[in-house]
């Protein structure tokens, strides 16, 4: 960490030389066009002023009370017409109706009987004969061939 220090102020001072030899070369452009003409603000001129005084005062106030009110006079209704009752007409004169005779006694009959049922056995089942399945194909052994021969051994 002590190293740090000598270069950081190497590196100042480089910067600082570049900046200088930079700026004193540099040399602007200047624009060879005539200045322009001073400018003068001339202001409109104002306008001209009337004087317009203010409305007068509002006429004095003077309180008027309100009319009395009429004097009110009570109007009792008209009378309703008289009413005359009327009854309801007399019933109808009642005829009395006996009820229907009740219904002829009932009589009780059973059905019929079954026909008689006579048992049928099934037929029996066909003669089953077995047929045993055919020998297997008779089988021949053949032995393997003898082994070939191998070359003796190398001597060493």
């Amino acid at each position: 960490m002590a190293n740090f220090w000598p270069h950081l102020v190497y590196a100042l001072a480089m910067c600082l030389i570049a900046t200088g030899v930079a700026a004193y070369d540099y040399k602007p452009y200047t624009y060879a066009s005539p200045p322009p003409p001073p400018y003068v603000y001339k202001s409109p001129p104002p306008p001209p002023y009337i004087y317009k005084s203010p409305p007068p005062p509002p006429l004095k106030y003077y309180y008027k009370s309100p009319p009395p009110i009429p004097k009110y006079y009570y109007k009792f209704p008209s009378h309703a017409p008289k009413y005359y009752y009327k009854s309801p007409p007399p019933p109808t004169k009642y005829y009395y109706k006996s009820p229907p005779p009740p219904p002829p006694k009932y009589y009780y009959k059973s059905p019929p009987p079954p026909p008689k049922y006579y048992y049928k056995s099934p037929p029996p089942p066909p003669k089953y004969y077995y047929n045993s399945p055919p020998p297997p194909p008779k089988y021949h052994y053949k032995s393997p061939p003898p082994p070939s021969p191998s070359p003796p051994p190398p001597y060493v």
